[in-house]
């Protein structure tokens, strides 16, 4: 059974990441262009709280999970979630540009191990 929901929860950040990657391409690496576009900022910033609950979660069932910045991705949830005032356009375009790729890359991995 706890196979099964890490399965799940990894599956759930590789479609999430896979939605952030589809929105970010909108962008061509243009930062204007995505500070001007607040629905995709709003939707990458709802898939970004996904994955930190997807990663807590993960962490739960298996505390020796290896995710790279798992504290840095849940405090991102937390941030989003309860202080949201206080999100940096340019910190969510930073994770998109150089978080995002590691985290795929650890996923997939995880998978294949499951």
């Amino acid at each position: 059974m706890q196979h099964s929901r890490m399965l799940k929860y990894l599956l759930d950040i590789e479609q999430v990441i896979t939605e952030i990657e589809e929105l970010s391409g909108r962008f061509q690496g243009d930062f204007k262009k995505f500070e001007n576009d607040w629905v995709s900022r709003r939707a990458i910033e709802r898939d970004l709280q996904i994955i930190g609950e997807a990663v807590n979660k993960l962490l739960q069932l298996n505390p020796e999970i290896k995710i790279t910045s798992a504290s840095n991705i849940i405090g991102l949830r937390n941030i989003i979630v309860h202080a949201y005032d206080s999100v940096e356009y340019e910190m969510i375009w930073a994770i998109i540009q150089k978080d995002i790729p590691v985290l795929k890359q650890e996923v997939l991995w995880l998978k294949s191990e499951q």
